[in-house]
């Protein structure tokens, strides 16, 4: 795996030693590929932009999705702490299996209300990858101390979406008055993965990632796989809010099964060849395919 920034959907990626790190042994190359941008977002909001701690409570929009997932795991990693979801009443059995505690279905109901019920005085942080009118009900959920990180602007993406309500996002979430956070002792952070590729704290993270995996901790959840001609489709399924956990790009589509009178040994042959010949790249993970000792010695 690397941290190769952008540019990496490509057949063939150029990244520096330094940046790699050996997938482990039982994580397959499209589960691997869901780890670098989901839960390197998810892991450096919760501890470094909020700074998570055992006995807290967090709201997360989109828990169905890749970072929704990612914030999940790792959020339940600390002891005694409350997640609030927000999905589609469809995802609720995955969100919940996954460890949230209270999903809730945005589409039906108000979840400031909801969450209220539940936690009068509110919660500690809330992961905002919405914006819009969604960023200050976030802020007014927050218990003092707390802190909204705001990762994304997806309300601003609506399919009915016109230059009235781009305006009216944009206006709800940039009028927002920074001398709130005085009287009411509040944070609010901006997250963004994309300018901090070069950081040396994110390689620090991903190993600790990697770790994190190993103890069972991370459970990456690949939703479903495109070729880089599917990419269309792929965009679709994102937009449409129909995917739960991440989905992932490969290069090529996948090679027909093998005619059932060729040879097994045929078919190895050509297999190993192609792992150790080229660079695959995974959305946004770089692959080397690698033979078993490669893995291991990295």
């Amino acid at each position: 795996m690397c941290v190769s920034g952008r540019g990496a959907w490509s057949e063939k990626v150029v990244a520096p030693a330094e940046r790699v790190i050996p997938i482990p042994e039982k994580l397959s190359f499209e589960e691997a590929a869901a780890i670098p941008v989901n839960y390197l977002t998810a892991y450096l909001m919760l501890f470094r932009c909020a700074h998570l701690r055992e006995g807290q409570s967090v709201l997360i929009h989109m828990a169905a999705g890749g970072v929704g997932v990612a914030a999940t795991q790792l959020a339940k990693s600390v002891p005694n702490v409350t997640l609030f979801g927000t999905a589609s009443a469809p995802k609720h059995a995955v969100i919940k299996e996954n460890g949230i505690d209270y999903p809730i279905d945005y589409r039906t109901t108000d979840y400031e209300v909801e969450v209220k019920k539940i936690s009068p005085d509110g919660v500690d942080i809330v992961l905002d990858p919405l914006a819009g009118k969604d960023f200050k009900k976030g802020f007014n959920l927050l218990r003092p101390f707390g802190v909204t990180v705001l990762f994304g602007g997806a309300n601003f993406l609506q399919e009915n979406k016109s230059y009235f309500n781009l305006a009216k996002q944009w206006f709800q979430t940039s009028s927002f008055d920074p001398f709130q956070l005085i009287g009411k002792n509040r944070t609010v952070s901006g997250f963004d993965l994309g300018g901090l590729f070069k950081n040396p704290d994110v390689l620090v993270a991903m190993k600790e990632l990697v770790r994190l995996y190993e103890e069972g901790v991370v459970k990456p959840k690949v939703d479903s796989v495109f070729a880089f001609e599917e990419i269309g489709e792929a965009q679709k399924r994102m937009h449409s809010r129909l995917n739960v956990g991440k989905i992932i790009l490969v290069p090529r589509k996948a090679a027909k099964p093998e005619k059932e009178t060729e040879e097994k040994s045929e078919a190895v042959s050509t297999e190993k060849n192609e792992r150790n010949c080229h660079y695959d790249c995974v959305d946004t993970l770089c692959l080397w395919t690698p033979t078993s000792t490669d893995r291991k010695s990295g």
